[in-house]
């Protein structure tokens, strides 16, 4: 059987909210090598445990189900956010921690 990480997805850079973020996702590692199509060019595989992406509440549903299965897994802790959310206005608070520069 084919292993597999249960990991936390980050937050998308491109968008602001924090949508998809919340639950615990289970994905299979790739057992067969990705091949190149001579004709076309796309790539395609033969593991089609590639494809499969489970979603789960919590940490623990998302290990027991991978230990129900029989299914080898890691889990990936979710590192820490490294910037609290700012707003523009607080450029203009009259008690800013730091002086203008300007």
């Amino acid at each position: 059987m084919a292993s597999a990480r249960i990991y936390k997805p980050a937050k998308d850079p491109s968008q602001s909210g924090m949508a998809r973020t919340k639950q615990w996702v289970l994905e299979f590692d790739q057992t067969a090598p990705r091949e190149t199509d001579p004709l076309m060019g796309w790539t395609s595989s033969s593991d089609m445990l590639q494809q499969v992406r489970l979603e789960f509440d919590t940490r623990e549903e998302a290990v027991a189900y991978a230990t129900r299965a029989g299914i080898a897994y890691r889990v990936e802790e979710p590192k820490p956010a490294l910037r609290k959310g700012i707003s523009y206005a607080d450029n203009f608070k009259y008690n800013r921690s730091a002086p203008w520069t300007h």
